[in-house]
């Protein structure tokens, strides 16, 4: 008997139509993997299945968690990306309904999506226990309960059943050292050779994809997008940070003991204070690490004086939130920034040698078919290496699901609905646009984007004809849309 099993779920094919196949990335379940650690330095026992990795079922989950007979299932919802949490409590509720099902006794979900909706979550999902906040408290102390060290109402942090009444205690306080909270993950009850980099991060070896890492050096942002909902398990906006030798220590691990080089930051935030990150950045060239490294940035947070030794760091692949093209749009969306100063820093990071992800949402809530054009047009413009399109979705914990709650939008009718890739995707309308309008417009600029010769013939130039052929085969498969139809 083991005290708790982890579970990462996923459902690549049902998020990522055939993208998932192998383009899209496999990327190990960092928070996960930390709780392990946390918890197993507190001395319990704990072991990991990775479902998403691993590509099995629900009810295959199931049966490998009974094997390990566990006082506790805990299954942790959280994404690729911050917002794609909401997108995995579809294949989450399934899994959990296998647990119950299978005889595991006690099951607790936690992550953003719970963390957004706990009530819902107790009441939709077959899961004893749903973790309001940060997770790592609440779960120690719902172990000791469950040995019977205290009593299950001084569990901070959960919502839960008693009797037929829902009960909640309140938030854990936000952990003050993250070193202790997010310790060194525990790399060593993840199948390490399965994860597998976004294509895009290995343009310059497109073959050479795994192994793969992706980790945090801190939780949090400090700013509030109306379509973020990276805040919602902390209660606030607000950053915390990691040490950089803690991470850099996790880095050195990485590097030397499971051969990674490729390495993403997820932190939403990670080129903010420059105090933090370019300590990182002077500790990995100090140490000789050979890491091929993408992060996130804000076009307002980027320092020209400091892209250099980013670089030299390896750090190949900034991703840019630019959003909108459109000043009034942005500014709706509280993204203030000049279409000359997003241009200006682009060429800036691209003089260094380092990549651009341009990312920009459709149908924010002041958007028209004109301010949606001038958005494509800058992107191709711009012609960053790489380049996202979203729709704008409310996902839960956002300040644009609490206005479609109260305005009465539709939403998607299931959970994996949110995904941006999937069949029966559904996004917001705008003041002017009606969701399938938004839908058709980003699937055909997807397409306009990665179908332009001038982009074809960058990609070419800068990396290989081989990479050309890579992208021109992904537009030849369209994305299924039931809105369309």
């Amino acid at each position: 008997m083991i005290d708790i099993v982890f579970i990462n779920p996923g459902d690549r094919k049902q998020i990522y139509q055939d993208l998932g196949a192998d383009i899209s990335a496999i990327e190990p379940p960092f928070l996960t993997a930390s709780f392990a650690a946390y918890l197993r330095n507190k001395g319990f026992s704990v072991a990991i299945i990775d479902a998403q990795a691993e590509n099995i079922t629900p009810l295959e989950t199931a049966q490998k968690a009974r094997a390990l007979n566990p006082l506790l299932a805990c299954v942790i919802v959280y994404g690729n990306q911050p917002s794609a949490s909401t997108q995995n409590m579809s294949i989450s509720g399934r899994i959990c309904a296998e647990l119950k099902n299978i005889g595991i006794e006690k099951v607790v979900i936690g992550g953003l999506h719970p963390s957004a909706l706990p009530e819902r979550t107790l009441r939709e999902e077959a899961v004893d226990f749903v973790i309001e906040g940060e997770e790592q408290e609440p779960l120690f102390a719902l172990l000791e309960s469950l040995k019977g060290f205290r009593e299950i109402a001084s569990v901070p942090g959960i919502w839960r059943w008693e009797r037929d009444v829902v009960v909640h205690t309140s938030r854990s306080p936000l952990a003050k050292n993250l070193d202790e909270v997010l310790p060194i993950a525990a790399w060593d009850l993840l199948p390490m050779d399965k994860y597998r980099a976004h294509n895009w991060h290995c343009f310059d070896d497109i073959n050479n994809r795994m192994p793969y890492a992706a980790i945090y050096t801190s939780l949090g942002c400090p700013y509030s997008c109306t379509f973020c909902c990276i805040n919602a398990p902390f209660g606030k906006s607000g950053i915390r940070y990691r040490t950089p030798e803690r991470v850099v220590e996790e880095l050195e691990l990485l590097n030397s003991k499971y051969g990674v080089k490729n390495i993403k930051f997820v932190d939403e935030m990670f080129v903010l204070d420059e105090r933090h990150y370019m300590r990182i950045m002077d500790l990995i060239i100090e140490k000789e690490l050979d890491l091929n490294i993408w992060c996130y940035a804000r076009v307002d947070t980027i320092k020209e004086e400091t892209l250099a030794i980013m670089k030299k760091a390896g750090v190949n692949w900034l991703a840019l939130g630019i959003e909108s093209a459109n000043q009034d749009v942005r500014d709706g969306a509280s993204k203030k920034m000049r279409v000359k100063d997003i241009e200006r820093v682009v060429r800036q990071i691209q003089d260094v040698d380092i990549r651009v992800i341009g990312n920009y949402i459709f149908g924010l809530p002041d958007d028209t078919i004109e301010t949606m054009q001038e958005t494509l047009e800058m992107a191709i413009e711009l012609n960053c290496e790489f380049s996202n399109f979203y729709c704008a979705m409310a996902y839960p914990g956002s300040a644009l699901y609490t206005m479609a709650i109260k305005e009465n939008w539709e939403l998607p009718k299931e959970w994996k609905d949110y995904s941006q890739h999937g069949y029966a995707m559904l996004p917001l309308p705008t003041k002017y646009l009606s969701a399938k309008d938004i839908v058709r417009y980003r699937d055909d600029a997807f397409h306009k984007y990665f179908e332009n010769p001038l982009y074809l013939d960058m990609i070419e130039s800068k990396f290989s004809m081989g990479v050309r052929e890579h992208i021109e085969q992904i537009t030849k498969n369209k994305l299924k849309r039931q809105i369309l139809e």
